[in-house]
C-alpha cells in the first residue's frame, strides 16, 4: 500500500520504468511464446502497482493519515 506522495512518485517511477521494459522486449523478441513468457511478470508487477495508485488516489488525505 502506498502511504504518502513519496511512496507514490517512486511508484509512478517504477510504472515508467517496466512499461519502457515491456517495450524493449516487445521490440526485440522475435517469438511470441518467448515475448509471453519474458513479459508476463512485469505485466502481472504492472498489475498490481497500478491498482495501488489507484488506492491512493481514491483514498483522500485524512484517511490516509488515521492509517498512518
Amino acid at each position: 500500500m502506498i502511504h504518502n506522495d513519496q511512496e507514490f512518485r517512486t511508484t509512478l517511477e517504477r510504472i515508467s520504468y517496466f512499461q519502457a521494459q515491456v517495450a524493449r522486449i516487445r521490440e526485440v523478441e522475435t517469438d511470441p511464446r518467448n515475448y509471453h513468457a519474458s513479459v508476463s511478470g512485469f505485466l502481472a508487477e504492472l498489475d498490481r502497482m497500478n491498482l495501488e495508485v489507484r488506492g491512493y488516489l481514491w483514498a483522500h488525505p485524512r484517511e490516509l493519515a488515521a492509517i498512518g
